[in-house]
């Protein structure tokens, strides 16, 4: 698909009546693909800017997060290639290991049969046909959003190069001494049966927890110790008593043996500074196969390590009578045990933190396993000196505290998962003489026996180990690639302060190893889409807003702007359909002034030159907030202040220009008999909605484009709104003067419009007005506008004199050092318009007594939902705030029958 761009050879084109997005989003995304406007090219010139998608798992489908984040990006790749800058915007999917393989298994329970049922081979292969058919998805919706990215480059975690990258990595820190196997707690999903990361573990509050007493007989009968559990089925494995060794209520006893109730097994009581005396009784079991800490005191100890659950949290043979139970069966065994032995002194109410799986939300369970780590701590080191001296900055600053509190306390990763979908730890093991051989290449014989009889390890790395590459894994590295060299490392990256750790830490660390260079300059953290009551957005709660639905009723670029608008630095999107049906209302009014442009551009020619012409006091106005408005974007875009470029934008486009200036260039354009004045007018006005074009074009690009195309230009001018220059400020139309009169002139129409209001009188009514003021010169300058504000406030006479009396019978209003009188007899009945602001306030005052007696009931507050009483409130404020305003007619208008 070509579209022809409306140079100053072709004849004016008009837009359609009404804007219809369906129209024109895909013709225009199209368009831009088609004429390469995405692509970047590391031979070309420019200063480079880069970003790296966080690439968005292949099981994804778009939600309001994914909205968020990928605008904010591509707002940040339409202004810098604005900018002139040699912008890379690289794509790509994650293959989001546990979760795209709990898709596949699904798939084949539907079926009647599991992945062990076809083996290891045949259920990648599953993966991979179901990934071709079926993954992506989520790039085909990106674009709807208006994603400009270069796809040509789209890469995934799992393609060729990707794995190159993993496997170099790997074994670069395994022969740096920063790869090693061993046993350790790790966090084990029973029903993902694997291990996961301490970031992958969800804490969600339980309030219904317990914490139970259990009595421990001394072995030698001199009495016995109470230890506190939330877990009281992992006490079958204990092999120590632990107390503060500063506890004096137990000092006595350290040293000596308990007799281990249920498994009748003697085990020490140790001092240990770990305890905390103030929890429960003060004493602690320790089970150092199914607790982190209690790991930690049985090395310092050496105490035996018993595990008594198996991987599918079944309990096993170390359980005694106990094996064959879930862990849940055996908890309720083991009190039911406990309290037949009178053994189990309290049960008390609880209310903890409970770790769960991020995939499936099975409580996790801590598990001594072997499995293969990162040696973190000197990786972090310099990903922590990284942002404390200022080579990245994390943005909002306020992060910067919870990324130095995590490195500073990190322990090593956990890198293995016992999955099959993922990167296969390149490690083989002789089956013949037992060598390890860890490798780039895939072996084919052993090193040290010649044998070929090679196994691979089973397991695959954590999803997090590629996506901590992708900074420069995507950019061809290990290779040299021309590409890494010009936009390595990249300007931003844009996520959500969910992955700080989860991805950021993690790209921190693998750049500065791998490139010896942080991977991005600047990190920025936006907040939560949450709906209109900051609730987060969730099915079970029915309040979630679909972006793929809100683009088919309201198109792209209103939802967009919506969350531009709102996307301020540290605080939390409020997202209600409402609000965008409000946005889509500003995208109506920028295609109806552009509308308006273009019905009176006849005889326009776009090369004609502002400079030396005699413009009007609007002209000067519009020209001087046009300036100011593109100073405030570039301002507020150069600093991630999405809202405040959204706003300024709003501001002036609707406010301003719309509102104002339209109609004050009405006259020049209708009603001159002078052509340079018209054309005069015509230059503003094509100047105007031109520049506001480009400056709204990285926030709603699809409307601003079809504006854009329609307009005429030059034949200087490129192909597409994308390829042209960002507005840039010049002093040449500073104004200060012309800002300060005019801001007088909207003021004295206000003022009349108010009292128009105030009066009940119709917009269409035309008035008489009196303006009177000590300032000799606003006097004068003000009488300069004295025609064009007869006619935007509809006025048949207009009088402006420093001496006059206020007419009698006349309202009257204050504004910017003014008083303005507006005569009223003749106009209206004084005592019908007393009668009917008395029957109005007695209505409303009626409304609101209903509203406050109703927020005064304790009942209803302890009753009603939270939505219900927010709307409860707001309708106080509303009501109450007309109350006053009908009150303030009413001595108005008493003041208006006295004067």
């Amino acid at each position: 698909m070509t579209e022809n761009v409306n140079h100053s050879d072709n004849p004016a084109r008009q837009l359609d009546k009404n804007y219809d997005p369906s129209k024109i989003e895909s013709k225009w995304y199209e368009f831009w693909e088609e004429k390469g406007c995405f692509a970047a090219d590391p031979e070309a010139d420019g200063e480079p800017f880069s970003m790296v998608i966080p690439p968005p798992n292949v099981t994804g489908s778009l939600h309001m997060g994914h909205a968020l984040n990928n605008l904010l990006q591509d707002i940040l790749a339409r202004y810098q290639r604005q900018q002139g800058r040699n912008v890379l915007w690289m794509p790509g999917m994650d293959h989001a290991g546990i979760a795209t393989q709990n898709v596949v298994e699904k798939q084949l329970a539907a079926e009647g049969i599991g992945r062990h049922d076809i083996g290891r081979e045949k259920f990648i292969e599953r993966v991979w046909q179901w990934r071709r058919e079926s993954g992506g998805t989520i790039i085909n919706q990106l674009k709807r959003l208006g994603s400009s990215c270069d796809w040509s480059r789209e890469r995934f975690t799992m393609d060729e190069g990707l794995s190159k990258a993993v496997r170099e990595v790997f074994v670069t820190l395994y022969e740096d001494g920063l790869i090693y196997q061993g046993d350790y707690i790790i966090n084990w999903c029973p029903r993902c049966h694997t291990a996961l990361s301490d970031l992958e573990v969800e804490f969600e509050e339980h309030n219904d927890g317990k914490l139970w007493d259990l009595e421990y007989p001394l072995a030698d009968g001199s009495g016995s110790i109470i230890v506190s559990t939330t877990r009281p089925e992992t006490m079958l494995g204990d092999t120590a008593v632990a107390v503060n060794g500063a506890d004096e209520r137990y000092r006595d006893m350290v040293g000596k043996e308990v007799l281990l109730p249920l498994m009748n097994r003697r085990i020490p009581v140790v001092a240990d500074d770990y305890v905390d005396r103030e929890f429960g009784s003060g004493a602690v079991k320790i089970t150092p196969a199914h607790d982190a800490n209690d790991f930690e005191v049985g090395i310092r100890h050496k105490l035996e390590i018993i595990k008594v659950m198996d991987e599918a949290g079944v309990m096993n043979e170390n359980a005694g009578s106990y094996a064959g139970l879930t862990r849940e069966a055996c908890r309720e065994q083991v009190i039911k045990d406990l309290a037949e032995l009178n053994l189990l002194p309290a049960i008390k109410d609880y209310q903890h933190n409970v770790g769960h799986c991020y995939r499936c939300q099975t409580i996790i369970e801590p598990y001594l396993s072997n499995q293969w780590f990162v040696k973190i701590k000197p990786l972090a080191d310099r990903a922590l000196a990284a942002v404390k001296n200022g080579d990245t900055r994390i943005i909002p600053q306020n992060w910067e505290k919870t990324y130095f509190n995590w490195m500073e306390n990190i322990r090593d990763w956990c890198i293995s998962r016992q999955i099959w979908w993922g990167h296969r730890i390149p490690v083989w093991y002789c089956e013949d003489c037992g060598k390890m051989i860890v490798a780039r290449e895939d072996p084919d014989v052993c090193p040290e026996c010649a044998s070929a009889n090679l196994r691979q390890e089973t397991d695959v790395l954590d999803t997090w180990f590629s996506s901590g590459l992708w900074p420069f894994s995507t950019m061809g590295w290990p290779q040299s690639t021309p590409t890494l060299k010009k936009y390595y490392p990249t300007s931003v990256l844009v996520t959500g302060f969910d992955i700080l750790f989860f991805w950021v830490a993690r790209m921190m660390m693998m750049g500065l190893k791998c490139m010896d260079e942080i991977p991005f300059k600047d990190v920025y953290i936006h907040a939560l889409v949450r709906d209109e009551h900051g609730q987060k957005m969730s099915k079970s709660k029915g309040n979630v807003i679909d972006p793929l639905i809100i683009i088919d009723q309201y198109g792209a670029d209103a939802l967009r702007f919506t969350l531009a608008a709102f996307a301020a630095q540290g605080r939390d999107v409020s997202l209600s359909e409402a609000r965008i049906s409000g946005y889509r209302n500003f995208v109506n009014k920028l295609w109806n002034a552009a509308r308006f442009t273009l019905m009176n551009l006849e005889g326009f020619d776009p090369e004609a030159e502002i400079s030396g012409r005699d413009l009007s006091l609007a002209e000067r106005w519009i020209c001087h907030r046009l300036n100011q408005t593109v100073a405030e974007v570039v301002a507020a875009l150069d600093e991630y202040r999405f809202n405040d470029a959204a706003h300024a934008l709003y501001q002036f486009t609707w406010h301003e220009f719309c509102d104002w200036y339209l109609e004050l260039a009405k006259p020049d354009l209708f009603q001159s008999d002078d052509p340079l004045r018209r054309t005069t007018a015509q230059i503003v006005l094509y100047r105007t909605i031109e520049q506001v074009v480009r400056l709204l074009h990285p926030i709603m690009p699809f409307v601003c484009e079809e504006i854009w195309q329609t307009l005429p230009h030059t034949s200087a001018m490129p192909e597409s709104i994308m390829q042209t220059a960002f507005p840039r400020a010049d002093a040449e139309f500073e104004d200060e003067s012309a800002a300060a009169d005019m801001e007088q002139v909207m003021a004295v129409i206000t003022a009349v419009r108010n009292i128009r209001g105030e009066m009940n009188l119709s917009p269409g009514q035309r008035l008489a007005a009196v303006v009177t003021g000590p300032d000799a010169g606003a006097i004068t300058a003000l009488k300069k506008s004295s025609a064009a504000i007869a006619n935007i406030a509809r006025l048949t006479s207009f009088t402006i004199d420093s001496e006059v009396m206020r007419p009698p019978q006349s309202a009257a209003g204050l504004a910017a050092g003014f008083e303005i009188f507006v005569p009223l007899a003749g106009l209206i009945d004084f005592a019908q318009e007393a009668a009917r602001l008395a029957k109005e306030l007695k209505k409303t005052e009626k409304e609101f007594s209903g509203v406050s007696n109703k927020l005064g009931n304790e009942k209803f507050l302890a009753k009603a939902p939270a939505e219900v009483i927010e709307k409860e409130k707001a309708k106080y404020k509303e009501l109450s705030l007309k109350v006053e305003k009908i009150k303030a007619n009413i001595r108005t208008l008493e003041q208006v029958t006295e004067s």
